[in-house]
Parts: structure tokens; sequence; C-alpha cells
């Protein structure tokens, strides 16, 4: 006799009924089967059918994932995150983040890992970052910091000034001002038969020569714009005398004498409009020495 005890699909022997089986045990195969299914199939219940394919539930071969975590597919809206749910993106490729206490953690964006946008990773800090929270402004506006070299004026730019607090406004206006507490830069020449007065390097210029000197002037300010010096000149222990560049006018037309004698100071103030072409000269003090 081929009739088998089974309770699941597994445990039926596939050459049961044999030939030689009496056709009245037919209907003990026939609930065998039915009683094998049910407990198979426990889970189908109601008039649904099932319409998944072999190939379908084929998918679901291998898989290692419990009901919850399968159950994490089960979404709402496509696109749109939602609390314990795998993120997905909508028909056009868009995910959204919905609105209320929901983040968006990126936990390894260390500057070599982390967040990306059009393939290039971000390399700054939420710190780094949350320096623009509140920012009110345009780009526009926030490309004036981008200067090409600290310290020094450019068009459109904001100010700077550099590692040593010198601004050097590249002969641009600054407009009424109130100058309180200022200095002009002084630059000790050295004593040469010629000494050169660089307009770049200062405003007001001290020489004790040591010889005759004739004096040039350099780097006047662009024509339409007055640039100006003062020169003290120190007497040597020798009487020490100055020729001047062709280019300065005097009042009167009659260059100031250079007073005699050791430790004798001179003062002489000059101003130009034309970039050099024309220095307007005057002495400006002779042998100048505290009151007795």
């Amino acid at each position: 006799m081929g009739l088998e005890t089974a309770s699941y699909i597994s445990q039926l022997v596939a050459t049961n009924p044999l030939a030689t089986d009496p056709i009245s045990q037919g209907d003990d195969h026939l609930r065998l089967i039915k009683s094998v299914l049910q407990t198979q199939f426990s889970g189908l219940s109601g008039t649904t059918a099932v319409t998944s394919s072999g190939t379908e539930m084929n998918l679901l071969d291998g898989c290692t994932a419990s009901t919850t975590e399968l159950n994490y597919l089960d979404i709402t809206t496509l696109g749109t995150s939602e609390a314990s749910k795998a993120v997905t993106a909508d028909a056009n490729g868009d995910v959204t983040i919905a609105d209320g206490a929901y983040d968006f953690d990126i936990a390894s964006h260390d500057g070599t890992n982390g967040l990306l946008l059009g393939g290039t990773l971000v390399t700054a800090t939420a710190t780094e970052l949350n320096l623009i929270d509140g920012y009110t402004g345009t780009t526009a506006e926030l490309n004036t910091l981008d200067v090409t070299t600290q310290g020094t004026a450019e068009a459109s730019k904001v100010v700077t000034s550099d590692g040593s607090k010198v601004t050097n406004f590249a002969d641009g206006v600054v407009q009424r001002p109130e100058v309180k507490d200022y200095s002009e830069t002084k630059t000790a020449l050295s004593a040469a038969a010629t000494v050169d007065i660089d307009l770049t390097t200062g405003n007001v210029f001290t020489l004790t020569p040591d010889q005759n000197t004739t004096f040039t002037f350099s780097n006047p300010s662009p024509t339409g714009k007055s640039c100006a010096f003062t020169l003290i000149w120190t007497q040597d222990g020798s009487d020490r005398t100055i020729v001047w560049p062709t280019t300065v006018d005097w009042p009167g037309g009659s260059v100031p004498d250079v007073t005699s004698g050791s430790g004798k100071i001179d003062i002489y103030t000059f101003f130009t409009l034309d970039a050099g072409t024309i220095w307007y000269g005057f002495g400006a003090g002779a042998d100048m020495a505290t009151p007795s």
C-alpha cells in the first residue's frame, strides 16, 4: 500500500499511489494532498487568488530580511521620506526629506568621505557652512571678498590689510574721511653723491649727507593729483651743498641757501600736480633750532 503520512509537501512521496493500490484508497490520497496544502500554505485565507508568477515568487529566494525589514519598503509616497521606511526617489528621480523632525545625517562627512555635489566632495564642515546662516546679502556681495592680494585695494572689492596691517589703496580715492591721530611715513635716506627720493617709500625724508648731494625725485602720483613730500636735511660736520632737479620751481626763482654748520637743520617741502613735470619747492624752515 502506497498511502503515506505527511504534513508538508516535502514529506509527500512522489511515487505514490502505486499502480497496485486499490482504487478505494484514492480518496485517502486526495484528503492527504488537501491537508498538506492547507498546512503548508496556512497563511492563505479568504478568496484572494495568489497571482505571483514563479519568477516573482523566486525573488524571495535567498532573502534574509525579516518581515519587519521587508516592510521598510511599504512606503506611502515615492520620493518622500517616512519614519522607519526606506528612502526612495520619485518618477523624476527627486528625493524629498519630509518636513518635521527629520534629519538627513551623513555620519561619515569627514573631509575624505561624505556629501558629494555633482561628484565633487564637499570638504566644508557643518560649522563652516553655518557661517552663512543668517546672511542676507547676494552672491555678488559675497564676491567682494574675492580679493587678489591682501592689503591692496581693487575695484568693487572690500578693502583689506596685509599681515603687517598695511593697506595699499593703489592710487584709489578715499572720500570724505575724518582722520584722527594719523601719521606719515618717515624714510631715512642713505648718504651718497646722488640720492633718489622715491615717493612710494614715504612722505617725510631725512638725510645727513657725507658729501655734496644731487637729488632726484621719482614715482610721484599721476597727473591731476597733488603729490607732496618733506625733506629734512641735517648738515654734516663739513658743509655740504645740494643740487636740486631742474624741474623744481622756487619762489621768485631763488633757490634757498643751505645753512652752514655741523648739525644745522633745513626743511624743504615740495609738491607737484603733473606727475613731476614741475615740482614746486619751498624752504619751509632754515637753521631750525630749539629756542634758548
